[in-house]
C-alpha cells in the first residue's frame, strides 16, 4: 500500500530525509517513531503529495507521487498535528462542507456525517461550534474529516499530541477498531507505549535516517541483551539474598534498591528461564516475596537504538 525507495529531501546541504526505503502492506498499522527534526512529518507531506521530495521513488496505493497526485489524495487520510477549523460552523456543518470538497452529495452526503461522527463518538457534540471543541475532540472530529471519502491508507501525524491521558485511551481505542476495519495506517507518535500496542510494525528514524524497521518483538531482541529479573524476598533477607544469587552460575549480576528492598537480577547470556533462580532461594530457605520478568517497552527500544541526535 505504501512503498517508498531512497526517498530523499534536501534543504540547501541538510537531509531532512536520507534515503527512506519501507514498506506497508495491506492492514499494517506502522509506528514511526522519532525525535522532533528527525523526518517524520517530512515522510508524511511527501506521501500525501504535498512536498516533493529531492529525488527517490514513492508509491501509495500503487499511484507514483510524482504522477498521479489526485489519485493517491483520493485514497489517503492525511490528518497533520495541527490543523485549522472554521470557527463559525457547527461540527456537522464543518464534516458537511469537506464532503461537499470530497464531491458526496444529497442525502449520502448526510448519511456519511453522521456515520462518522458516531464512530468517533462525537454524535452528541453535532451541533456545538467546533470552536467549543476540547483538544482531544477537535483531534477525533479531524480524524472524523480524513475518513469521510472512506480512504484505503491513513497518514496520522502525532495524533495523540498534547491529549490528556483519557483522550489518548478513546484515541488509541479508535485507532484499534480502524485497525479492525482492515486501514493501512501509518501514525507518528511521541507517546510510544500507544504505539505498542496497536502497531504491527515500528520504524525508528534518527536525523533523516531510518535505523530500525521491522516488528515491535525484533526491535526489543535489538535492544535486550540479557533476560532480567525483579526479586523480592522478605526485607531483612535482602542482603543474604543478594550474594546467594550472585553466587548462582545462571546470574550474571545483581543489583539491589535500596529503597524498595527489589533485586534486580541480570541472566547470563544465552539463560531466559529464572524458574532456576526461584528454587535456588526457595531450596535456600528464603521466602520468595516476588519473582518477574522485567518487561522491555518501546521507550527502552527507542534509548537504546537512537543517539539523540536530531537535524
Amino acid at each position: 500500500m505504501i512503498e517508498t525507495r531512497d526517498l530523499t529531501k534536501m534543504y540547501g546541504d541538510l537531509y531532512a530525509l536520507n534515503r527512506l526505503t519501507l514498506k506497508l502492506d495491506r492492514g499494517d498499522v506502522y509506528g514511526f517513531i522519532g525525535p522532533n527534526g528527525a523526518g517524520k512529518t517530512t515522510t508524511m507531506r511527501i506521501l500525501a503529495t504535498l512536498l516533493q521530495p529531492t529525488w527517490g521513488e514513492a508509491t501509495v496505493c500503487g499511484y507514483s507521487i510524482y504522477n498521479n497526485a489526485k489519485e493517491i489524495r483520493r485514497a489517503i487520510g492525511f490528518m497533520p498535528d495541527f490543523f485549522g477549523v472554521y470557527d463559525d460552523m457547527k461540527v456537522i456543518e464543518y464534516l458537511e462542507f469537506f464532503a461537499a470538497a470530497y464531491r458526496i452529495k444529497g442525502p449520502e452526503r448526510r448519511q456519511k456525517c453522521e456515520q462518522v461522527l458516531e464512530l468517533v463518538d462525537l454524535g452528541y457534540k453535532r451541533d456545538a461550534l467546533v470552536t467549543s471543541l476540547s483538544r482531544g475532540m477537535t483531534q477525533r472530529l479531524g480524524l472524523a474529516r480524513v475518513l469521510l471519502h472512506e480512504p484505503q491508507v491513513l497518514l496520522l501525524d502525532e495524533p495523540a499530541s498534547g491529549l490528556d491521558p483519557r483522550a489518548r485511551i478513546e484515541l488509541r481505542n479508535l485507532l484499534k477498531e480502524l485497525r479492525d476495519m482492515g486501514k493501512t495506517i501509518l501514525v507518528s507518535s511521541h507517546i510510544l507505549p500507544e504505539l505498542a500496542d496497536i502497531c504491527n510494525k515500528i520504524g525508528i528514524i534518527e536525523r533523516g535516517v531510518l535505523i530500525f524497521d521491522g516488528d515491535v518483538k525484533t526491535a526489543i531482541r535489538q535492544v535486550q541483551q540479557h533476560t532480567v529479573l525483579q526479586v523480592a524476598v522478605e526485607s531483612d533477607a535482602t542482603s543474604r539474598a543478594r550474594d546467594h544469587l550472585e553466587a548462582h552460575p545462571d546470574v550474571h549480576k545483581v543489583e539491589l534498591n535500596t529503597e524498595t528492598h527489589v533485586l534486580r537480577v541480570t541472566l547470563e547470556d544465552g539463560v531466559s528461564d529464572g524458574s532456576s533462580i526461584a528454587t535456588s532461594l526457595v531450596t535456600s530457605g528464603f521466602a520468595l516475596r516476588m519473582l518477574k520478568e522485567e518487561e522491555v517497552n518501546l521507550e527502552h527500544v527507542f534509548i537504546g537504538i537512537t543517539k539523540g541526535i536530531t537535524n
